[in-house]
């Protein structure tokens, strides 16, 4: 119980890290949640400071996801943890979760987005790159990033039904994927109330 206390917290710590907050206000001069959709995510990195910055900080956050889930891995084998694909799963869980409510950040976050895609790249490498893929298809053909991110949210606990190899970690990890599906689209409701009204933003590369 200790250990999966420490991986819980320390995973939350390493999700509260907000690179959005930090970069916009070393490059741009301003927190990036007093701009555009006032969210703390690479999107809006993307329509307030450009490019460069939203690349950077994308894969920062994912780097996050990959980061907690690797300490999991790390400390339940040096502590020779019976369930470690438990671990895995607190620490992918809550550094998700510390990116939406981030203690560092007056628990004022991002969506959660990239750092699940870290955790999925990780977790499981054929899972990860189908959800990117079907993201990305859906993000070019309609050009709603929400669209793309709730539709794979909804596929991940889909797909660990039909993919159980290549596992970093060899478990059951369905309950981790509905459980992350409704974080990620409960993180979405307000995109997913403009997209039913019709007036969500599209993916625009130019800055606001």
């Amino acid at each position: 119980m200790k250990i999966c206390i420490a991986v819980a917290i320390i995973s939350y710590l390493i999700g509260s890290i907000s690179f959005s907050v930090i970069f916009t206000k070393k490059f741009a001069g301003f927190d990036v949640r007093d701009k555009g959709s006032k969210n703390a995510g690479s999107t809006n990195v993307l329509r307030t400071a450009g490019k460069k910055v939203a690349l950077i900080t994308l894969l920062c956050d994912v780097l996050k996801g990959i980061c907690a889930v690797l300490l999991a891995v790390f400390i339940g084998n040096k502590c020779n943890f019976e369930h470690t694909e438990i671990l895995v799963q607190i620490a992918a869980f809550l550094v998700v979760f510390g990116h939406t409510f981030p203690i560092f950040f007056g628990f004022k976050g991002g969506k959660g987005v990239a750092t699940s895609l870290g955790v999925l790249l990780l977790v499981n490498w054929k899972l990860g790159l189908i959800v990117m893929m079907y993201a990305l298809v859906l993000i070019a053909l309609t050009r709603f990033v929400s669209l793309g991110s709730i539709a794979a949210a909804i596929l991940t606990p889909i797909l660990t039904i039909f993919i159980n190899d290549c596992y970093l970690v060899d478990g059951n990890y369905f309950i981790f994927g509905v459980l992350l599906a409704i974080f990620v689209c409960y993180n979405h409701r307000a995109n997913i109330k403009r997209l039913m009204d019709g007036n969500e933003n599209r993916l625009s590369f130019n800055k606001s």
